[in-house]
């Protein structure tokens, strides 16, 4: 990924609660020439290495399971919030539209989780997803109407070798470019554009 040093994110720890954060991501692998992309969520095991490692499950009739099960490199892409960025916010009038957003790639090799692994990465899974909030849903293997589709699906981890992350969030810019910027986008109606101005006002903390 093509990442100008203004515009990189080393912090172990930003880097983490961003894969947790956005967790739907982009699952990319190569096998004999063809290269294939599923979307699935993953689970972060941040006590697994430097990076941590990712655990994941996909469909036993997706052909992606044959690149997991040999072990070639896979790459998955954490997209975070983006949004246009309009010349008329800039305290400079005199530059054109660019792209603020946030990614991460992270690389590793895959390898099969068992049976007792994979119940436990689902139960973490929607955990995590049903939260606090009455009534809730758990998940329980044991139920029979469930078992016959655990047989269904595969799981698997891929530590964590190489991680990449890119916040392009006008780091290139003035400090009066950037207030410019926070402040059109926190008054945007769109959701995701004031995701994007939290991250620009975080980075400036």
């Amino acid at each position: 990924m093509y990442t100008p040093e203004q515009f990189q994110e080393r912090d172990p720890e930003v880097l983490k609660n961003f894969m947790e954060r956005y967790n739907f991501a982009t699952l990319v692998t190569q096998a004999k020439g063809e290269m294939t992309a599923s979307h699935i969520p993953f689970i972060l095991d941040r006590s697994a290495g430097a990076f941590g490692s990712l655990l994941g499950h996909i469909a036993r009739k997706n052909g992606q399971l044959e690149h997991l099960r040999a072990g070639s490199e896979a790459l998955v892409i954490f997209q975070g919030p983006h949004s246009y960025i309009s010349p008329r916010w800039y305290a400079t009038q005199r530059t054109v539209p660019t792209w603020n957003y946030a990614v991460i790639h992270a690389y590793g090799r895959p390898k099969m989780l068992g049976e007792a692994e994979m119940v436990e990465l689902l139960r973490k899974l929607v955990a995590q997803h049903e939260g606090d909030a009455p009534p809730g849903w758990s998940f329980t293997a044991e139920q029979p109407w469930i078992q016959p589709m655990l047989g269904e699906i595969s799981g698997f981890e891929i530590p964590i070798t190489k991680i990449e992350g890119k916040f392009k969030l006008n780091q290139n810019r003035s400090a009066a470019d950037r207030k410019g910027v926070v402040e059109a986008l926190e008054e945007s109606d769109d959701a995701m554009q004031r995701e994007v101005a939290a991250l620009m006002r975080n980075r400036e903390a």
